[in-house]
């Protein structure tokens, strides 16, 4: 089995039926999170929805659906995307809803926690709305609390 170096090696279904290439986004900054439509936090959705626009030219948002935290995301695939579209405009990319802990983990949530930054090894998500920031190379540069505002000073200094 091949050790995935970067987010550019997945490919995930996403939450409309075709797929969420991760190689189509080389050169330019991903911003990954997992995601719930009736969480204290669902209001980042309008902020994740800002940096997307925002910073179209050098950042991609990809949010992954997850009941995993107070189940918190009980629809289906069809139900989320309708409350993100017309709640929040939600046009940036979302995949299938998946699981982001335990046993049936994403991939791709199997891959970020196993990545080291600033020599830690653990960044267990804790709940929803966790980000994880990976630079243009598809490299984990930074993680960001469930409770930290997706528009923040650390993150804002790291698009330039």
């Amino acid at each position: 089995m091949v050790k995935e170096n970067t987010i550019h090696t997945f490919i995930v279904p996403s939450i409309d039926g075709g797929e969420i290439d991760f190689s189509a986004f080389k050169g330019k900054k991903v911003l990954v999170v997992n995601t719930a439509s009736d969480c204290e936090f669902t209001t980042q959705y309008r902020q994740l929805q800002e940096l997307f626009t925002n910073f179209k030219n050098n950042l991609v948002v990809v949010g992954f659906p997850s009941n995993n935290f107070g189940e918190q995301e009980p629809g289906t695939n069809k139900e989320i995307r309708n409350f993100c579209s017309y709640r929040y405009g939600v046009t940036f990319p979302l995949a299938a809803k998946s699981e982001v802990i335990g046993e049936a983990i994403n991939p791709v949530f199997k891959w970020l926690n196993e990545q080291v930054l600033d020599g830690d090894l653990n960044k267990s998500i804790t709940w929803n709305f966790q980000k994880f920031l990976l630079n243009e190379d598809g490299k984990l540069i930074a993680v960001f609390p469930p409770s930290m505002d997706p528009i923040n000073e650390e993150l804002l200094g790291m698009m330039n």
